[in-house]
């Protein structure tokens, strides 16, 4: 927990936002930068994992402050951070060296279930960002109480873009 002056405060929250935007941009270059000669085949299942121990991670932070742990929360949602941090390097790398794998079975039902978490998932994992920059730094600063309330949205999304990057993972593979 930190002391912060208004200014030092305007600042960092600035600075979150810039943070998010340079990760849009490099997310969105990725369409048009190709890095040729790369075998990264073993990224999207690393990637998966990394998101479903996120969402694990998530799950236990969450228990471990309804159980008054702080400390443990805190150290989990670092935890958290440092593993989305690597997906999203994991991510940049994959896309920026191999071409995009299109669902092939797009004459089925499942073909829309999967359109439908994809695009819900890209679109959240864009929000999230920044939600969970802000929840965090409302922590760091000692704001328990607008953290708390911020967590209360951050938290659902963040789970949701963790799952459902694994279900996403599951649904493309058969097409690798």
């Amino acid at each position: 927990m930190a002391s912060v002056s208004k200014d030092k405060l305007r600042m960092l929250k600035l600075g979150i936002w810039a943070l998010s935007i340079v990760i849009w941009a490099v997310v969105a270059l990725l369409f048009t930068i190709k890095i040729d000669g790369f075998d990264t085949s073993f990224l999207p299942p690393t990637y998966a994992t990394i998101n479903g121990l996120t969402a694990v991670v998530l799950v236990a932070a969450v228990m471990a402050i309804k159980k008054g742990n702080r400390k443990l929360h805190q150290r989990l949602i670092q935890f958290a951070l440092v593993l989305s941090v690597l997906f999203l390097v994991g991510y940049v790398l994959r896309h920026i060296t191999s071409d995009p794998v299109p669902y092939g079975d797009k004459e089925s039902a499942l073909y829309w279930v999967y359109l439908f978490i994809l695009i819900t998932h890209v679109f959240l994992s864009i929000a999230v960002i920044p939600l969970v920059l802000f929840t965090y730094l409302r922590a760091y600063v000692g704001d328990f109480e607008g953290h708390k309330k911020l967590a209360k949205t951050t938290f659902p999304i963040w789970l949701y873009v963790a799952v459902t990057g694994v279900v996403v993972y599951l649904m493309i593979s058969p097409f690798y």
